[in-house]
């Protein structure tokens, strides 16, 4: 079978599999792609949802990835409005919930992730809310403003967006979070204290190493939070930002190596070598680190796309790339490269009180994550330094008077 009689079908239709689609006909391939997804709007960017389209500063159309006219004008068959509920391996086919079967000759999985629930008393009331999608933003939205209160559970990134977001709409933000700080799976100390400490002094309260056992509600209305130590907590709305489960269960059931995740290699092959994946619903290797790890990132997505699209089309695997994310809140850009794996020390470069430092996680004089506030350079020099993996003298990389690029060179 010639590549121009193949059909590459993608499952998910988020950055991931919108990319995966423009990815392929970038590097050439020829034949048939079809790209399904829930959503009824073509595939979109979602960090901004937290941000950017909460203070109504995006929309729709300023967050697709591309214009509509894209898909029919690159021959890409974009279905919308369909989920597909069952993978038939043996028959090489996707069913749909719309009762079609679509054959594949190489299937991508881009499935993603879904809101890790919170199950307990009154989490069905009419206020509490996740955010995974524009339809959950939109919504979100429409409960911010003067004079209202967001309760945010979950001191995570898209919680603590959420509240910077929900305070430049002049509502009030309290944000609970079981752990003793913010930030405390993804973050150092040092980071996670400055990040809260620049909230607190923005107006948003925070209940700290304390769970949430229940909601409260009018009318089938939320209007509090239930502590685990008995206090309720007023709001008008509450979002729900604990974490995510990846949505593997469609491999999983057709018998995938699944591990919190769909397994896939450096190709993002899985188990079956005529079905990829990619983006939040894997688990991937991690060669500078040693193993494997499920990642929540648009730049994993990206590279997972390069990684499978060069694989189906015969081209030589692109470089290894070092994992990055970032977040917006308020005039903070937060800068993370690489992953705080098997660290040892952490060194300061820079003066937190000025608003712009990083802070490098070594282990030995070798670096293997940087988070970096308001401060590119060191943020793209750290990466370089842990892609190189080359040795540094951490005195040298702590005197500012040095500039990055010298360091990283």
């Amino acid at each position: 079978m010639s590549e121009s009689d193949a059909h590459v079908v993608i499952v998910g239709a988020g950055h991931a599999g919108g990319s995966a689609a423009a990815t392929l006909r970038q590097y050439k391939f020829a034949g048939a792609i079809t790209l399904i997804g829930e959503e009824v709007v073509v595939p979109y960017q979602r960090p901004p949802l937290s941000k950017a389209w909460l203070k109504g500063e995006a929309d729709a159309d300023s967050l697709a990835l591309r214009p509509a006219s894209f898909y029919p004008d690159r021959g890409i068959d974009l279905r919308l409005n369909q989920k597909a509920v069952k993978l038939d391996r043996a028959a090489k086919t996707v069913h749909t919930d719309t009762g079609e079967q679509v054959h594949y000759d190489k299937l991508i999985l881009a499935t993603g992730a879904r809101a890790r629930p919170l199950p307990v008393p009154g989490a069905d009331l009419s206020g509490v809310m996740y955010l995974r999608n524009s339809v959950d933003a939109e919504m979100l939205k429409a409960s911010l403003g003067r004079g209202k209160r967001l309760a945010v559970i979950g001191g995570g990134y898209i919680g603590l967006e959420a509240a910077a977001s929900a305070r430049a709409l002049d509502a009030e933000a309290v944000v609970i979070e079981v752990m003793p700080r913010v930030l405390a799976r993804v973050a150092c100390e040092q980071l996670s204290t400055f990040i809260q400490d620049y909230h607190r002094a923005r107006g948003v309260t925070f209940e700290l190493n304390v769970g949430v056992i229940g909601f409260v509600g009018e009318k089938g209305r939320v209007t509090g939070v239930r502590l685990s130590d008995g206090r309720v907590i007023d709001c008008d709305a509450a979002l729900v930002g604990i974490g995510a489960v990846p949505n593997a269960e469609l491999g999983q059931e057709a018998g995938l190596q699944c591990a919190d995740g769909v397994v896939v290699d450096l190709a993002a092959q899985t188990s079956d070598p005529d079905i990829f994946a990619i983006g939040d619903v894997t688990r991937r290797p991690m060669p500078l680190y040693c193993r494997d790890v499920r990642l929540e990132s648009v730049a994993n997505a990206l590279e997972q796309t390069k990684q499978a699209a060069a694989h189906i089309v015969g081209k030589p695997a692109p470089r290894p790339e070092v994992t990055w994310n970032w977040s917006d809140q308020y005039d903070l850009k937060l800068q993370i490269g690489g992953l705080a794996l098997d660290a040892e020390s952490t060194l300061l470069r820079g003066d937190p009180a000025t608003g712009s430092f990083a802070v490098f996680h070594l282990r030995g004089d070798v670096v293997r994550a940087v988070e970096a506030v308001n401060a590119a350079p060191e943020f793209m020099g750290g990466k370089q330094l842990i892609a190189s993996q080359k040795p540094i003298a951490p005195e040298r990389l702590a005197d500012i008077s040095v500039p990055m690029k010298e360091i990283a060179a």
